[in-house]
């Protein structure tokens, strides 16, 4: 899977109002979950890269506060492909990560904040990857029509595992046939949808009900 490079600036200010702050000048705050043993600055009262409270649902995760530009996750957030990120951070290097969750403003749909999820080459991650169907199916020939029902799978795997597209082969896929999760296997990834999900299959259309109508 591709790395996608981006910019990050460590941030000394927390809170609502210094994140709207970041907003006004064309900033996105972000946070940064992992283990990595690294610190940022001080600002006198909290010290970024290190626990923010002490509760066991946070044991052993540092978060660290940075800022990224809305310029900059352009092409990161707005595209049909997926990536995970080479996230270069002023004064420490670069971290290897994914993203975990973004936040829209409700009204405008802006993107106000992403949050990011450190990741390791020996610890599977899951995350979504696109499906790209191949091969001219059977049922497509006999006057079908192709339908993908699902764009994307979720999959578990090491990240040097990842592919960009998960490629399924339809051309034994018949009229009025399925290909269904649980049929479907890629090397060194496990699926975590249902395992009875839809797929793709080929649909029915009014030629082909009539030509079979027609050859009974």
């Amino acid at each position: 899977m591709k790395f996608f490079q981006l910019e990050a600036t460590p941030r000394d200010a927390f809170g609502k109002k210094a994140a709207n702050a970041v907003r006004k000048e064309k900033g996105i705050p972000c946070v940064l979950y992992g283990r990595a043993p690294f610190e940022l600055p001080y600002n006198g009262e909290l010290k970024a890269g290190e626990m923010v409270v002490n509760l066991p649902y946070n044991k052993g995760i540092i978060v660290t506060h940075l800022t990224v530009t809305q310029d900059a996750v352009r092409h990161l957030i707005y595209t049909p492909e997926v990536y995970l990120v080479d996230l270069s951070i002023k004064g420490v290097g670069i971290v290897k990560t994914m993203l975990k969750d973004l936040q829209f403003q409700p009204v405008t749909d802006e993107l106000i904040h992403i949050d990011f999820q450190e990741i390791y080459e020996d610890k599977p991650i899951v995350i979504e990857i696109p499906i790209a169907l191949h091969g001219h199916s059977e049922g497509v020939k006999a006057g079908g029509k192709l339908s993908l029902e699902m764009r994307k799978l979720k999959v578990k795997g090491l990240y040097k595992d990842l592919p960009e597209k998960l490629n399924i082969d339809v051309s034994n896929l018949g009229l009025g046939k399925t290909i269904k999760v649980g049929e479907l296997q890629f090397d060194n990834l496990e699926l975590m949808n249902a395992a009875n999900a839809v797929v793709c299959a080929v649909k029915l259309t009014r030629a082909a009900r009539g030509a079979a109508a027609a050859n009974k």
